[in-house]
């Protein structure tokens, strides 16, 4: 696993080693555990945020199952009844891939979703899991060409456009580094738009765990390192020629007060992009940052951890969500008991309101702060947890704002 994606996930693992706390919940919303992973064979520790369709919720987890490799599970929202759909590894040398860390894209009525180990080429897949019949099957199969030139271990979700579904790799391509590719859903053919660090010293960008954003024709993601100064970058591609454009290198600022690293995707709201860094701004917890797309100004919206005890919060992965111009988001550290909160901030004023700190209750049975981005269902907030609920093992929530 890369060193560097190894930190990402040693960092939530040392918030979960942590005495959890028992005091009564804390926040401004009514937050309510659906499910508790890991009872038995309904998976365990879900990385990606929920899906909804038809009123259902869909997500993955990447352990557990039948065979310990991961699950797609289906979640009752008003009962809290989990279902496993279905249990990755279940072919021979697990040729339908492992782990699921991105997320479930609902697409012609079919969920997609891409694996980070497993298939033929030992480099993940992309599958289609078919509602009625319960039944995978695999789109496509990473490392097929030599060097993994096609990609490999993606950690996204796919996003689809007009037709077509795109994502993104978090090695291989022609440099090794990641890319950003298109595949055609009919045919399974996937096509390489980008390969990062095709500039000198990376400035380009390389190692993404980003969904990218469709906005206009065009693609959106960030980058985790690379860039101008080395803390990754935001970036556009043309899916039509395959041209990508830097619009920001992070920790461009004296001591990166305008946030550095970004592993979440961006949202657009009245034309201007949003997204989070999980570190830089003024306390160097992470930010909540704007972008112009047309001239790549970037502002700081709020930086955490500027309350006492970072009772804010800290450590921002999750990406965001906007909700009649509120944003939404998720922290990993920080809030009332150190374990993550889910807040709110006005992107006008930057006014930033913690709604739920986790771990509030006996032994975090609520679950603790996610990497995984928030859905909005009816007025309601949706979301996983890595760690945490009943048996440590994450859950799936919903939060009354």
């Amino acid at each position: 696993m890369n060193v560097i994606f190894a930190a990402l996930i040693a960092g939530a693992v040392v918030c979960a080693a942590l005495e959890p706390a028992t005091a009564a919940m804390g926040g401004a919303g009514a937050e309510s555990v659906l499910h508790s992973f890991g009872n038995g064979s309904d998976g365990s520790k879900p990385f990606a945020g929920l899906t909804a369709l038809k009123g259902m919720l869909y997500g993955t987890t990447i352990n557990g199952g039948a065979h310990g490799d991961g699950t797609v599970f289906a979640i009752d929202r008003k009962s809290g009844a989990e279902t496993v759909l279905y249990s990755f590894c279940s072919l021979q040398d697990c040729a339908d891939g492992e782990e699921p860390y991105g997320n479930l894209v609902a697409f012609k009525g079919q969920l997609y979703g891409t694996t980070f180990g497993g298939g033929s080429g030992q480099g993940g897949t992309i599958y289609k899991f078919d509602l009625k019949t319960g039944t995978v099957t695999i789109v496509y199969t990473f490392c097929s060409l030599q060097n993994c030139g096609d990609g490999g271990e993606s950690l996204a979700g796919l996003t689809a456009m007009n037709g077509m579904l795109y994502g993104t790799a978090f090695i291989g391509g022609a440099h090794g580094f990641g890319d950003v590719f298109s595949l055609d859903p009919k045919t399974g053919a996937e096509k390489v738009l980008y390969s990062f660090c095709s500039l000198d010293n990376c400035a380009d960008g390389n190692e993404t765990l980003s969904n990218l954003l469709s906005l206009n024709g065009t693609l959106y993601g960030t980058t985790i390192i690379g860039g101008a100064h080395k803390y990754g970058t935001a970036f556009s591609v043309d899916p039509k020629t395959g041209a990508l454009t830097v619009l920001y290198s992070f920790c461009s600022a004296d001591g990166c007060t305008d946030g550095g690293a970004a592993e979440s995707g961006l949202i657009a709201v009245n034309g201007a992009l949003y997204g989070t860094t999980y570190g830089g701004g003024a306390d160097d917890m992470g930010t909540v940052f704007s972008l112009d797309p047309a001239t790549g100004a970037e502002a700081v919206v709020y930086s955490f951890c500027g309350k006492a005890g970072c009772a804010d919060g800290s450590i921002p992965y999750a990406g965001l969500l906007d909700q009649s111009g509120t944003l939404y988001g998720m922290t990993t550290d920080g809030g009332a008991k150190g374990y993550g909160t889910v807040f709110s901030l006005d992107p006008k004023t930057g006014a930033e309101t913690v709604l739920y700190s986790f771990c509030s209750r006996q032994d975090c049975a609520d679950g603790e702060g996610s990497d995984a981005s928030l859905i909005d269902m009816k007025g309601k907030l949706y979301g996983t947890t890595f760690f945490g609920g009943a048996y440590d093992l994450g859950t799936v929530f919903a939060l009354k704002p």
